[in-house]
C-alpha cells in the first residue's frame, strides 16, 4: 500500500509524543467533541426533521455518477484537492465558546472569591459610614495611594483595598493554571488525527487523515474503527454498525449494498454508515457522500449549541468542602457579629470583626492548589504517555483496588512472531522447514490466503521483520513469517477470495472462500481458522504426508502437543479446509457469510485438519514488577483474556498475576502424574488451590453467587471469555461486598472500585462498565478508545501503575495542602472568641490574618502541589471512596486539635510575653480591650498612666480607665512602646502575626508526609524550600518596611519577640514525628492510625 505521506500535499508531522500516540484520535473533554456527544443523544429526535440524502435510495452507479467517482480508481488527487478547498476539512465546527473574558469573570467570581468580594464591599461601606470628616470616599481612596493616614477610619479602607487586590491577583493566577491545563489537554487532541484507509487514483492508501476525506472518497472501513463521514457502502463482510448514540437501536445495526426503498427516512438507512459511528464486526468499502458539517450528525450538532459536563469525584468532594467551610465561616461570622451587638460593641468595629472571621475561616489558596495539581498532573501523564479524557479522572483510578487487564498488547508486548508449527504429528521449528513437504505447503497456502492483513508498503532497505502490516498481531505474525518463504501477494493472487466470514470474538473463528490457481472450473476451497479447539471439532479428517487420514488415528498426538505449546505460554491457532463440490457451488455462486453459522450456505463441518500454528507473544520487560507494585498496593491484578485457559495461566505466572508458589488445579494434577497417580482424583476444592483459572464454558452456567465465590481468590485468570463474560466480571467485582478469607484468613469488607483494559471491539462494554476503562492506544479499536476514560498511548501495563500513583498522590497532596491551610485557622479565630468573650484586647487583626492566608500561607499551599510521592505510596492500600474523603474527621482533628490549638498557644503566649515586656501583665488583660484602643493621658475618659514622683519611666505604674486602677509592671524594655497601651498592643499583634509564621514552618514540614518520617522523606521539593523562604522574607518585609505600619497594623518588633513561638514550632514537628513513628510501628491496625492518620 502507499502512504498518506507519498502525497503531494505532505501531513504535518508533530514531534515528540505524536510518533508514540499514532492513532490517539481526539479529546472528548472538548467543546466539540462534548456538543457532538450531546447530539448524539438527541439524534432520533432530530432525525424527525428532513434531511436532504438520497443516495441510500440510489444504485451504486448512480451513486457514483452523481459524485463523479469511480469505485475501484477512487478521484484523483488533484480533483481531491479541488474538492477539499471547495467543501473544507472534514470535521464538526466547534460549537461558540466562551470568550476569554467570560471565563477570566468566573475565575473572579468563585464561591470564596463573592465571600472575600463581599467581605471587601463591606469593608468599604463601613468606611464611608465612619469617615465622617472627609465628604469624597474616592478621593480618600486615591490619597491613601500616597499618604499615611492616622485615623481610626482609614484602616477600613485598607483592608478593603487588600481584600479587593488579593481577590484579583488569586482569579488571575488560578486563571493561568487553568488556561495552561487547557493547553496541555488541547495539545493531546492534536497528537494525530483520526485515519482510514481511502483509495485514490487505484492506490489504497492506509493512515489517510480522516480530516482530508472528501465526497466522492472510496473509504475501507475496518472491524473496530469510527466511521469517518457520511458513507454509501457498496461492498460488506458481516459489516456492522453501531447507530446507538443516533438511532436508539442498542444492537449493532448490519449494512448491506443494495438500494433502500424511495420511503425510507435516511437514518433508516441499512446501506449507509454514519459519520461518528462505529464498526462493530466486519469489514467493507463505501463511497463518502457527506463531510463535516453535512453530515448527519453534523446538521444534528447544530441543534446543540451547548456542551453538558458531569462532575467528577474529586471536583464534587471540594465543592462539598468549599461550601462546608464557608457556610462555617459566614455562621461564625454573624455569631460573632450578634454577640459584639449585645455586647455594645461599635457597630463598624463589629462588621470588621465579622469579616475577619470569614476571612479566617475561608482557605483562599485551596484552588490555586487543586489547579496547580492538576496542571502538574497533566504534564506528568504526558510524560508518562497517558492520555485521560477527563484530567481529574486520574484521582478515580488512584482509588483502584482491581485491575481486570486483557492479556495480549498489554501485558504482553503485541509483537507475536510464529513460534513453532504443527502437523505430521510433529512440532517443527519456523526455521526448520522442509519447504517441499505436501502438507506444509498446504498448511502455507491455508495460513496466507484465510488472513485479512496486509503490508502497508515493503521497504527495500528493511528486513521482513520491521515491515509495517495492516492487520492483528496474530495475523501479522502470519505475514512475516510466510513473506519470508514467498511473497504472499503471488499466492493470494493465485487464489482470489469470493467470500469472507470475519473473525467474531462469539465465534473464534474466520472463514475464507477461494478460488484454485485462478481456476474457475476448479472446486472452491473453504479456509477454516480459529481456536484449535473450535478447528479440531470440525474436522472429520487429518492432512498427513499430503494425505487425509481419519481423525481417531492422531487424537492422542494433537492432545499431547497442543498442551506443550501452551505450557511454554504460545498462543496456538489451528487450520483446516475443505473443498467445495463444483456442481453444488459452481462459479458465480454467492455465498451468504452474514449472521450466525446456521445462516451460512456453505459446510463448515467435515473438514481436513490441516495443522497447528503457535505464536509467541513475551510479556514486556516492566509488566512482572508493575504487578507486584500493585499487589504491595493491594490492588488485585486479574487476568480476562480470550486466549485458551493454558496459554493464559502460562503468561499469568510469568508477569506474576498467579505469584510465585501458588497452585491451580491443573499444577496439583501435574504433581499427582508425575509421582504416577490418578491426575483426575484432584478435589477442586481441596485447600491447597490457591489460584483459579475459569474458561468461558465454566462462565456460561455461573450464577451471580457462583462467581462471587471465584472472586474471593486472589490470583485469578478468566480465559476464552466473549465480551458478555467480561462484562459479567466486571459487575461481580463492582457488586462485591465480602471477600471470604482462603486458608484460614480472615474475611473482610470490599467496595471494589474496577479498572479495566482492553483494545478491541469486544472490550467496550466492560470498559463503559468500569470505574475507570482503559484503552490501548497503539493497537486499541476506535469502539475502545471512545468507551474508555482513559488511553494509554504506548500501550503498556506499567503506565497504569503510573497513573494509580498519580491518582494517588492528587489526592495526597490536596489533603496535606487542606491540613496545613486549616491549621492555622484555629490562632486566627481564637483571637476573636476571647475578644469577644473575654474582652482583652484584639491578639490579631483581620488586616494580620489576611496578610497571613493571602500573603505569607499562599505559596506553601500551592508548594505542596509539587510534593514528590511519599516511598510508601504504593504500599498503601486502595482508598474507600465512601468513607476516606478528601476531607475527613480525623483530618479536622489534625489541623485544628492537635496543631492549630498549638500554634494558638503559640501566638497567645508570645503576645503575653510582649505585653508583659512593656509593662502589661496577662492578669490584667481581661475587660481592657477599649483602653488599648486610643493613646493614653487623653481627654474623655481615656486611659491614664500614673507614676510616682521620681519613679522611672519604664518603672511600676497605674493605669487608670474608667474609674478602675491596674497595676503596671516595670518594663523588660525600656523604649518608647513602655506602657503605652496602643504601640503595645500594636506590637503584640505583629509578634503574633510572626508566631503563626514560625508554627507554619513545622507545620509545612509536618504536613509533607502523611505516615513517612520527614528524614526519610526529604526537603526534595524546590518549590516548598522556596515557600519556607518566601514566607520568612515576606513577614520580615511587611514587619520591618517603612510605612506599612499604619496600613497594615505591624511594627518593627524586637529581635527577641521572634523567640517564644520557637519551641512551639519545634513541638509540632517532634509530636508529628512520633505520630508517624507510632503509626508505622503500629501498623494500620494500631489506635494511632485508626484515629489519626487522616
Amino acid at each position: 500500500m502507499a502512504t498518506h505521506q507519498n502525497l503531494d500535499k505532505p501531513v504535518k508531522e508533530e514531534g515528540g509524543l505524536a510518533d508514540q500516540a499514532a492513532i490517539i484520535t481526539q479529546v472528548s473533554k472538548t467543546n466539540a467533541e462534548m456538543a457532538k456527544r450531546k447530539a448524539e443523544r438527541g439524534g432520533e429526535e432530530a432525525g424527525a426533521k428532513e434531511i436532504p440524502m438520497d443516495e441510500h435510495t440510489l444504485d451504486i452507479e448512480e451513486v457514483t455518477a452523481k459524485h463523479k467517482t469511480d469505485i475501484k480508481e477512487g478521484l484523483t488527487h488533484e480533483e481531491a484537492r479541488a474538492r477539499l478547498a471547495r467543501d473544507g476539512p472534514n470535521e464538526l465546527s466547534p460549537p461558540p465558546s466562551l470568550p476569554w473574558y467570560v471565563v477570566f469573570m468566573q475565575h473572579m467570581t468563585g464561591f470564596f472569591s463573592l465571600l472575600l468580594w463581599g467581605a471587601a464591599v463591606l469593608c468599604f461601606i463601613a468606611y464611608g459610614i465612619d469617615s465622617n470628616a472627609v465628604d469624597n470616599v474616592i478621593i480618600n481612596y486615591l490619597i491613601l495611594l500616597f499618604k499615611t493616614y492616622t485615623d481610626h477610619c482609614s484602616l477600613q479602607l485598607y483592608l478593603g483595598i487588600v481584600l479587593a487586590v488579593v481577590v484579583f491577583l488569586t482569579g488571575c493566577f488560578s486563571y493561568y493554571q487553568d488556561a495552561q491545563a487547557d493547553a496541555v489537554m488541547q495539545g493531546f487532541k492534536k497528537l494525530t488525527p483520526t485515519s482510514t484507509i481511502v483509495t485514490r487514483e487505484g492506490k489504497a492508501i492506509s493512515e489517510f487523515p480522516a480530516t482530508d476525506i472528501v465526497v466522492g472518497d472510496i473509504v475501507t472501513i475496518k472491524n473496530g474503527k469510527k466511521i469517518p463521514a457520511d458513507i454509501r457502502m457498496f461492498e460488506t463482510a458481516s459489516f456492522k454498525v453501531d447507530n446507538s448514540s443516533m438511532t436508539g437501536e442498542p444492537e449493532p445495526q448490519e449494512r448491506f449494498p443494495k438500494k433502500d426503498p424511495k420511503d425510507k427516512r435516511p437514518l433508516e438507512a441499512t446501506n449507509v454508515a454514519f459519520y461518528g459511528t462505529l464498526c462493530n464486526e466486519g469489514n467493507g468499502k463505501g463511497i463518502v457522500i457527506a463531510t463535516g458539517d453535512r453530515t448527519v450528525i453534523g446538521r444534528i450538532a447544530k441543534l446543540a449549541s451547548t456542551a453538558e459536563e458531569e462532575e467528577t469525584p474529586i471536583a464534587q468532594e471540594i465543592e462539598h468542602f468549599i461550601k462546608i467551610i464557608s457556610s462555617v465561616a459566614i455562621i461564625l461570622g454573624i455569631i460573632f457579629l450578634i454577640i459584639g451587638i449585645v455586647n455594645g460593641f461599635n457597630a463598624i468595629d463589629n462588621v470588621v470583626f465579622c469579616i475577619g472571621i470569614i476571612v479566617a475561616n475561608v482557605p483562599e489558596g485551596l484552588l490555586a492548589t487543586v489547579t496547580v495539581s492538576l496542571t502538574l498532573t497533566a504534564k506528568r501523564m504526558e510524560k508518562k504517555h497517558v492520555l485521560v479524557k477527563n484530567l481529574e479522572a486520574v484521582e478515580t483510578l488512584g482509588s483502584t483496588s482491581v485491575i481486570a487487564s486483557d492479556k495480549t498488547g498489554t501485558l504482553t508486548q503485541n509483537r507475536m512472531t510464529v513460534a513453532h508449527l504443527y502437523y505430521n504429528r510433529k512440532i517443527h521449528n519456523p526455521n526448520e522447514i522442509d519447504r517441499k513437504d505436501p502438507t506444509f505447503q498446504v498448511l502455507h497456502k491455508l495460513g496466507v490466503c484465510c488472513a485479512t492483513a496486509e503490508f502497508k508498503e515493503k521497504p527495500v532497505d528493511k528486513p521482513v521483520s520491521q515491515w509495517p502490516v495492516e492487520g492483528d498481531a496474530g495475523e501479522t505474525a502470519f505475514m512475516k513469517y510466510f513473506q519470508s518463504i514467498e511473497d504472499i501477494k503471488v499466492l493470494r493472487d493465485a487464489n482470489p477470495r469470493e467470500g469472507l466470514v470475519p473473525f467474531k470474538s462469539a465465534n473464534k473463528f474466520m472463514v475464507s472462500i477461494n478460488q484454485q490457481d485462478c481456476d474457475p472450473s476448479k472446486p472452491r476451497i473453504m479456509m477454516f481458522k480459529g481456536a484449535p479447539e473450535r478447528v479440531w471439532s470440525r474436522c472429520d479428517y487429518v492432512l498427513h504426508e499430503g494425505k487425509p487420514e481419519e481423525k481417531k488415528l492422531h487424537l492422542k498426538d494433537f492432545d499431547d502437543n497442543i498442551f506443550k505449546l501452551m505450557d511454554g505460554g504460545e498462543r496456538v491457532l489451528g487450520i483446516a479446509y475443505c473443498e467445495l463440490p463444483v456442481d453444488k457451488f459452481p462459479d458465480g455462486f454467492e455465498y451468504h457469510t452474514s449472521g450466525s453459522p446456521e445462516d451460512f450456505n456453505f459446510p463448515i463441518t467435515g473438514l481436513t485438519f490441516g495443522g497447528l500454528i503457535s505464536l509467541i507473544d513475551p510479556p514486556r520487560e516492566a509488566v512482572p514488577g508493575s504487578v507486584l507494585l500493585c499487589q504491595r498496593a493491594g490492588i488485585q491484578v486479574i487476568m480476562v483474556t480470550g486466549d485458551h485457559a493454558v496459554t493464559a495461566e502460562a503468561i499469568a505466572k510469568q508477569v506474576n498475576i498467579i505469584r510465585k508458589g501458588a497452585k491451580t488445579i491443573r499444577d496439583l494434577r501435574a504433581d499427582l502424574t508425575l509421582q504416577g497417580k490418578d491426575p483426575d482424583s484432584v478435589d477442586p476444592n481441596d485447600a491447597r488451590i490457591n489460584a483459579i483459572v475459569i474458561e468461558g464454558k465454566q462462565l456460561q452456567s455461573f450464577t451471580p453467587e457462583r462467581l462471587d465465590e471465584v472472586l474471593d481468590y486472589d490470583n485469578i485468570v478468566f480465559a476464552r471469555t466473549s465480551p458478555q463474560q467480561k462484562l459479567f466480571i466486571v459487575k461481580g467485582l463492582q457488586d462485591k461486598t465480602i471477600k471470604r478469607g482462603k486458608g484460614g484468613a480472615p474475611d473482610k469488607k470490599v467496595n471494589h472500585v474496577v479498572a479495566v483494559t482492553g483494545d478491541g471491539v469486544n472490550d467496550s462494554p466492560a470498559l463503559k462498565k468500569a470505574n475507570i476503562g482503559i484503552a490501548m492506544g497503539m493497537e486499541g479499536s476506535d469502539v475502545a478508545k471512545e468507551a474508555a476514560d482513559m488511553i494509554l498511548l504506548n500501550d503498556n501495563f506499567a503506565s497504569i501503575v503510573d497513573g494509580v500513583e498519580e491518582g494517588r498522590l492528587i489526592f495526597d497532596n490536596l489533603k496535606k495542602s487542606i491540613a496545613y491551610t486549616l491549621s492555622s485557622n484555629i490562632p486566627e479565630i481564637t483571637p476573636f472568641l476571647f475578644f469577644i468573650l473575654i474582652s482583652i484586647p484584639l491578639p490579631l487583626t483581620t488586616v494580620l490574618i489576611l496578610c497571613i492566608d493571602l500573603g505569607t500561607d499562599m505559596v506553601p499551599a500551592i508548594s505542596l502541589a509539587y510534593e514528590n510521592k511519599e516511598a510508601n505510596i504504593m504500599e498503601k492500600p486502595p482508598r474507600d471512596m465512601n468513607t476516606d474523603r478528601l476531607v475527613t474527621s480525623k483530618l479536622i482533628s489534625f489541623s485544628y486539635l492537635q496543631v492549630g490549638i498549638i500554634q494558638a498557644l503559640a501566638g497567645f503566649y508570645t503576645y503575653f510575653v510582649v505585653l508583659n515586656d512593656y509593662g502589661f501583665k496577662p492578669s490584667i488583660l481581661p475587660g481592657l480591650s477599649e483602653a488599648f484602643l486610643a493613646d493614653t493621658n487623653a481627654e474623655d475618659n481615656r486611659p491614664v498612666i500614673l507614676r510616682a514622683p521620681g519613679e522611672d519611666r519604664c518603672g511600676p505604674a497605674t493605669l487608670v480607665f474608667e474609674g478602675k486602677e491596674y497595676s503596671l509592671k516595670k518594663c523588660n524594655l525600656c523604649n518608647s512602646n513602655c506602657q503605652n497601651p496602643a504601640e503595645a498592643l500594636a506590637h503584640a499583634q505583629c509578634a503574633y502575626f510572626v508566631s503563626i509564621i514560625l508554627v507554619q514552618w513545622a507545620d509545612i514540614l509536618a504536613c509533607k508526609t502523611r505516615t513517612l518520617s520527614l528524614y526519610h522523606q526529604g526537603l526534595r521539593n524546590s518549590v516548598l524550600n522556596f515557600g519556607l523562604v518566601f514566607e520568612t522574607v515576606l513577614g520580615i518585609f511587611l514587619v520591618y518596611c517603612p510605612g506599612l505600619d499604619t496600613g497594615l497594623g505591624t511594627r518593627a518588633i524586637e529581635f527577641v519577640h521572634w523567640l517564644p513561638a520557637l519551641p512551639f514550632s519545634l513541638y509540632i514537628l517532634g509530636y508529628d514525628e512520633v505520630r508517624k513513628y507510632i503509626m508505622r510501628k503500629q501498623g494500620d491496625k494500631g489506635w494511632v492510625y485508626v484515629y489519626t492518620y487522616y
